[in-house]
């Protein structure tokens, strides 16, 4: 964490219980969701209110950090490609180790693996990770404006709401070759017809 860095919202003060064991802190707050919040699909604006439930609880190697997070994220149904709001609430849970039980932490542990790890620094919670870890997979792959959405047509393009007795007269493909003969087919009886008169 930069210690240079703006304050974020995002970030909770360690000391609201301290060390001892048992001490609980409790808070609703909003936070600015940070960039790149979701997937290529469905994600919630850079900016955009992060309603945040927090519970902050002192236990032996660090502090608890459980809560809600609520939000909306925007996108394109797959379908249709109408713009869509999806409503976000996530629940999350993680503990936040103080440096020093951290560095223990490993000692007893051999295959702790730091990344995994979430240390309190300079006694500041930094919750950005653990919300995305909490959100980002609970967004739908496929996101879409309703169950039933009849999408686009595939040949046109046209929208299959706006029209449902939209179709296109589809040939077979083992006949295709054939259909293209057909104007010369016309313009051959046509001839002979002619000649026939003559």
């Amino acid at each position: 964490m930069d210690r240079n860095a703006p304050a974020s919202r995002l970030v909770l003060d360690a000391k609201n219980v301290g060390r001892r064991p048992g001490s609980m802190h409790e808070m609703d707050l909003q936070a600015d969701a940070p960039a790149d919040f979701g997937t290529d699909v469905l994600f919630v604006p850079e900016g955009q209110t992060l309603d945040l439930k927090v519970r902050m609880e002192s236990v032996h190697e660090g502090v608890l950090v459980t809560g809600t997070v609520s939000a909306t994220a925007v996108g394109a149904c797959v379908r249709c490609l109408d713009e869509i709001d999806h409503p976000v609430v996530n629940h999350f849970q993680e503990l936040f180790l103080w440096p020093d039980r951290a560095k223990h932490h490993r000692e007893v542990d051999a295959e702790a693996d730091e990344q995994d790890e979430h240390k309190i620094e300079d006694d500041k919670i930094d919750l950005e990770t653990v919300l995305r870890d909490a959100v980002l997979p609970s967004l739908p792959f496929q996101p879409v404006c309703r169950e039933d959405c009849p999408g686009l047509c595939s040949e046109c393009g046209a929208r299959l709401e706006d029209d449902p007795d939209h179709h296109h007269e589809l040939i077979d493909p083992r006949w295709a070759a054939l259909e293209a003969l057909a104007p010369l087919a016309a313009s051959s009886g046509e001839l002979d017809n002619e000649e026939k008169r003559n």
